[in-house]
């Protein structure tokens, strides 16, 4: 037929196909397939995915008031703690990606992998981590310096204050109060900071030394070596409503007042199982994961074709936490003996 189309376009499609023993009607048939669009392939729709309203009902719960700057993660945590299951996390993202509402707030920073301190942590008040941050005053080259003292195993805040500069006996004073409040006994705690002047302070060493804790340092220029602190500053500072520069201190002070109870007592942190810090750290994560863990096999139950092989559980909470876990040394079969 090609070579019919080709002597058709010269001679005339009656000529073409009597010189090439071609019928008309083949010919003409032929063409008009040629000339029909290819039917589109159907698309094999998953036996457990949502219905189009369930997707929408999941879109709407995002767009509310609530939810609109927070993660699904804490949207997830935050519904399973009220008795709903909608759908996974990673179907919140998929929804939200096909609507184009996902997106980095900000650039994101890469950091070379450097050789960091080894600490380890299996319960509250085993190991702090304490930094200071500057916030932007009212006016170029004017800050505020914000002291937090984070518990890594937990992620609670223990302890925190902002003030007009960075001073050693300040930090010394924070750190006292904060051991007083949490009954820190000697030998009990490990301190980490990193190399600023108010951390290797010898008011803050003598402190330490008469309270009995232990106190390490990250390595020179390094600031991942004390990673638990810069990610909780990161956390504040891209809150929604943290504004580009604070009129006065006592603006700061209003806005750290609102921020830390929220962290302790509302963030679903990913890094402790979706718990918030203070749950974990006062011990009320067991019953926490047995609820969540209901609310999951209920959903099940209702819907098994939604879930992969198994029944769904809440997120594990980790046993140990490690600034910088040692990497295992394999050991080679000719050197066991």
């Amino acid at each position: 037929m090609e070579a019919t189309a080709m002597l058709s376009s010269e001679i005339g499609i009656k000529p073409a196909c009597e010189a090439l023993e071609v019928s008309r009607a083949g010919f003409y048939r032929t063409q008009a397939r040629k000339a029909e669009p290819l039917a589109e392939p159907k698309q094999r729709v998953s036996p457990r995915a949502l219905s189009g309203a369930e997707r929408q009902e999941v879109l709407d719960i995002l767009h509310t008031d609530r939810f609109v700057d927070k993660a699904p993660q804490e949207v997830y945590a935050t519904l399973l703690d009220e008795g709903q299951y909608h759908c996974s996390i990673r179907t919140m993202y998929r929804i939200l990606n096909a609507n184009k509402e996902v997106r980095e707030r900000r650039n994101q920073l890469s950091h070379p992998v450097h050789q960091k301190p080894e600490l380890l942590a299996t319960g509250p008040n085993e190991v702090w981590s304490w930094d200071i941050t500057k916030l932007l005053g009212p006016v170029k080259w004017t800050y505020f310096y914000l002291y937090v003292i984070m518990d890594i195993f937990s992620r609670y805040v223990v302890g925190w204050m902002l003030a007009p500069a960075e001073s050693a006996l300040l930090a010394k004073k924070l750190i006292g109060e904060t051991c007083a409040k949490q009954n820190i006994e000697k030998g009990q705690l490990t301190i980490h900071a990193d190399r600023g002047s108010s951390m290797k302070s010898k008011p803050v060493a003598l402190l330490m030394s008469d309270l009995g804790v232990t106190k390490t340092h990250s390595r020179p220029h390094t600031s991942d070596d004390n990673p638990y602190s810069e990610a909780q500053f990161k956390t504040l500072k891209y809150r929604p409503d943290f504004p580009e520069r604070f009129g006065s201190i006592e603006d700061g002070r209003s806005f750290c007042q609102d921020f830390f109870p929220w962290y302790n007592k509302e963030h679903c942190h990913t890094g402790i199982g979706l718990l918030t810090p203070e749950a974990l750290h006062y011990g009320l994560a067991k019953d926490i994961q047995i609820a969540r863990g209901e609310i999951l096999r209920a959903a099940y139950e209702l819907h098994p074709e939604r879930f992969v092989k198994k029944v769904p559980v809440p997120p594990s909470v980790p046993e140990a936490v490690w600034i910088n876990k040692p990497k295992l040394i394999p050991v080679s079969e000719d050197k066991v003996h």
